[in-house]
């Protein structure tokens, strides 16, 4: 008999399950959009009650899909969108807040007093992270700081705080199981990656009470058990990890000097650098890569806030397109952009800049811009951005001939057209996997290996096959005229630009 694994994959724009065999291959998925909410400019929230629905409705068609073989879906392994922020009570299992998206930036202001503080490089030091308002610490303060009773509960012991991973574990278990793991903990800004532990001065310093947080286990563990209630059957829930980090386990990046670059609603590009870690001098994340068997891998990482999200912003508002699927025909359309620059700082600009303050512009405009123009300039924008942050990673010390493919997957990593242009840019082959649902199946992947599907993490490079690829063909003079063009679109937006 056929034994399964099934992945839950909750990113920030949908939701989305899909049943695995153990050599990788899917065999059903069910996705649901996730309607986003805008309370105010620069705010950005999810109701975890909605996810919770939207979990169980793509859960039970997996599972119902299995029919009589549902009994060999074998473990769980959650991936989620990280940094998002939760808060629920213990006693009835609900929110009292919306969740705060990654990409909010209301605590802007608590994240510059922190600063002026001189806090930045205790805080860095400890978590390999930035003081910005992407990470967890500062939206959990913010809830609790403005939720009505929300510090008395918590001071009393009757409120948990978790990411998405922690919260969909929780419903799950039906309050069994309040853990989270490694990859997850260290995007908290809370979370030693030196030590391994929930950092007590941490703590102290956004006033945060230890007992709201989740026990912290490696990648794959014994998170818990499904609720019989829920579907049937008890499952096993045996792997998690942040998705960008289930998405590299995804691409099987455990060697180190491997790199995967994710676009989806926004890009992120993770460098594995080993068993230590690696302080960036160019405002990189230095992060946690996955821990399995008590063993730490660790990463550096480049986070842009939009990519895949500029497209659907030229669906959705602009109307401009009707489908995501028509910009590649779009781009092949025209030659160039002529100039057009599209800088997509909806929420800020992440790394290497860090500068929340920054927003939008379409540069470059002429009376004869276009569709086509701005269309593929959305496109073009994650190519460049791309290079921001890999260029960064190489001042940093990673060795650009030491790249042999940068491993690609997310929404647009179906676009060829983009591909290429991002091969171009970069100098760099590009590698699609045969599987480009990386996150869902680098979940399953850990899950496997929780209940001994796997006998070792090297067996998921047989699992994870590359097939695609793009090899750069532009002119240097070419790229570096059009990423010269670039830089100087950034400056123009940029808080400390002189334009």
């Amino acid at each position: 008999m056929k034994e399964y694994l099934l992945a839950i994959d909750q990113g920030t724009t949908s939701t989305r399950s899909i049943l695995f065999d153990i050599e990788g291959h899917e065999i059903t998925r069910h996705q649901i959009e996730l309607p986003q909410i805008f309370p105010y400019n620069g705010w950005v929230e999810h109701d975890p009650e909605i996810i919770w629905q939207h979990v169980i409705q793509v859960v039970t068609h997996c599972v119902e899909y299995a029919g009589s073989n549902k009994k060999n879906i074998k473990a769980i392994g959650i991936s989620n969108q990280r940094e998002t922020t939760v808060v629920w009570n213990k006693s009835t299992g609900k929110p009292i807040y919306n969740a705060i998206v990654w990409q909010d930036r209301r605590t802007v202001d608590l994240c510059e007093q922190l600063v002026a503080k001189g806090e930045l490089e205790h805080i860095q030091h400890k978590t390999g992270l930035l003081v910005d308002p992407y990470f967890s610490a500062t939206k959990l303060a913010w809830i609790l700081n403005h939720v009505d009773g929300a510090r008395d509960l918590a001071q009393q012991g009757q409120l948990a705080f978790g990411t998405i991973d922690s919260f969909l574990l929780w419903k799950l278990t039906g309050g069994k199981s309040h853990f989270t793991d490694a990859t997850n903990a260290a995007r908290t800004m809370l979370f030693n990656i030196h030590s391994q532990q929930w950092d007590n001065k941490l703590l102290k310093l956004f006033d945060i009470p230890s007992g709201l947080l989740p026990k912290v286990l490696d990648n794959s563990a014994r998170f818990g058990v499904t609720d019989n209630t829920l579907f049937g059957i008890e499952i096993p829930i045996t792997g998690m990890a942040g998705d960008q980090q289930a998405a590299a386990i995804g691409h099987a990046c455990l060697e180190e000097g491997t790199v995967k670059s994710t676009y989806g609603t926004g890009c992120f590009m993770l460098a594995n650098t080993g068993d230590k870690p690696l302080a960036s001098k160019n405002r990189l994340i230095t992060t946690i890569a996955y821990r399995l068997d008590g063993c730490i891998s660790y990463a550096l990482e480049g986070s842009i806030f939009v990519a895949g999200a500029a497209v659907h912003w030229l669906r959705d508002y602009l109307n401009l397109i009707g489908d995501v699927s028509e910009t590649e025909s779009i781009a092949q359309s025209i030659k160039n952009t002529n100039g057009v620059y599209l800088v997509p700082a909806f929420t800020g600009l992440g790394a290497p800049y860090w500068d929340p303050d920054a927003r939008g512009a379409l540069l470059g405009l002429t009376r004869d811009t276009g569709i086509a123009e701005i269309v593929r300039a959305a496109l073009e924008a994650s190519c460049y951005q791309s290079k921001d942050l890999l260029n960064a990673m190489i001042e940093d010390g990673l060795k650009l001939e030491a790249i042999q493919s940068l491993r690609v997957d997310g929404g647009m990593s179906r676009n060829n057209w983009f591909l290429q242009f991002l091969a171009d840019i970069l100098g760099v082959q590009i590698a699609r996997p045969d599987c480009t649902e990386t996150s869902a199946l680098g979940a399953a992947l850990l899950a496997g290996y929780g209940v001994g599907l796997y006998e070792s993490p090297k067996d998921f490079a047989k699992v994870c096959q590359q097939s695609n690829y793009h090899q750069p063909k532009m002119q240097e003079k070419e790229r570096e005229r059009l990423y010269e063009g670039w830089q100087q679109a950034v400056a123009r937006i940029r808080n400390d630009s002189t334009q």
